[in-house]
């Protein structure tokens, strides 16, 4: 069942048209990447996907609903997570307290921190330490683990590996794999292909707002890239 699903999706911001049309779905415990250029419109499929950003025009599923114009705090409560570029952590707070910001889900303090410091045991370690101190991959771990507060049945990450080094980033995609084998449908923007494609079960490449390209990552797609980061097909 396609948890996440958008049909026919355009999206503007004033007279400038960004999503040309766009028909993407995610499953229930399925990593789908969706990869392109700069400026391909990727960001705002996630925003449009958490109503962050409304559709000027088609279709907004979530599980199987039709959901198009919600408000983003009841598609939050409806479990889409969003963790936006910049990982969206407070930098003068301690781990403990972004966590314990998170108890507005219902869930209590003991509880969060054990779902938190389980998947990351770091954190743990760092929960008295502010998290504007931490090394990038630290915070991109504090980032999931407050989305993961939320016991999201839909995440959406927004360039997950930016600034990070390849291994920390290599690590924080097994958690994600892992997270999506529990049921959770994902949906990932990267720029950089490879740090996610090893564990994607489909991809999609958008170019100029458009999909140019979707299948499993090994169908050939991998080949196509370069060509389709340049805006053509052929």
């Amino acid at each position: 069942m396609n948890l996440l699903e958008l049909r026919d999706v355009r999206a503007a911001y004033g007279r400038i048209t960004v999503l040309h049309g766009v028909d993407l779905a995610v499953a229930a415990g399925q990593v789908v990447a969706l990869l392109g250029p700069n400026g391909a419109g990727k960001t705002t499929v996630l925003k449009t996907a958490a109503g962050v950003h409304p559709p000027s025009s088609g279709t907004l599923l979530l599980g199987g609903r039709d959901v198009t114009g919600a408000a983003p705090r009841d598609l939050a409560r409806a479990g889409v997570c969003l963790i936006p570029e910049g990982r969206g952590v407070f930098p003068n707070l301690s781990v403990r307290d972004n966590l314990l910001m998170m108890t507005f889900t219902g869930r209590g303090r003991e509880e969060i921190e054990e779902i938190a410091f389980s998947r990351f045991p770091i954190l743990a370690k760092r929960a008295s330490q502010a998290a504007g101190t931490m090394s990038g991959g630290e915070q991109q771990m504090l980032a999931l683990a407050r989305g993961l507060a939320t016991d999201p049945a839909v995440l959406l990450l927004d360039e997950l590996s930016m600034g990070l080094a390849p291994l920390v980033v290599g690590r924080l995609y097994e958690e994600v794999a892992e997270i999506a084998r529990q049921g959770v449908a994902v949906l990932v923007v990267e720029q950089f292909a490879a740090a996610v494609l090893g564990i994607a079960d489909q991809a999609a490449v958008l170019v100029r707002g458009r999909i140019e390209r979707r299948g499993h990552p090994d169908d050939g797609l991998r080949a196509e890239l370069s060509t389709l980061y340049m805006g053509s097909s052929t």
